[in-house]
């Protein structure tokens, strides 16, 4: 949520990493935002192949991309659900709106979104 909050006025983004069975993030790869906007993000390609890189150093894939909502709730907009590349992919958004910041995680399969639950170590 920090690097979501720095990158205020504009939205904050960055990709997951985690184990092959997707079900874990272990890392995030907090890359700049290209779209340079408050309401779309944008992850260039070099960054994509530097977490891609990052990940396979530590034996993990990347299996999610985060992103922040600063006027809205964490909730996918139809941009969000249009531009999502993969299927088994975890998609998390932070929004900013709010007093104190609101993280939720969704995966977005054939544009049907579906809330999924976010376990810290300290709840597991």
């Amino acid at each position: 949520m920090a690097w979501c909050l720095s990158a205020l006025p504009e939205e904050g983004c960055g990709l997951l990493l985690g184990p092959a069975d997707r079900h874990t993030v272990t890392d995030a790869y907090l890359a700049k935002n290209a779209a340079k906007s408050a309401k779309l993000y944008s992850i260039e390609g070099r960054d994509y192949l530097r977490a891609d890189r990052q990940a396979e150093e530590s034996g993990c894939e990347i299996i999610g991309v985060f992103h922040s909502h600063t006027h809205t709730d964490p909730y996918p907009s139809s941009t969000d659900v249009e531009l999502a590349p993969d299927p088994g992919w975890h998609y998390v958004l932070v929004s900013l709106c709010h007093e104190v910041p609101v993280m939720r995680s969704y995966r977005i399969i054939d544009f049907q979104i579906t809330e999924e639950p976010i376990l810290s170590e300290e709840s597991t």
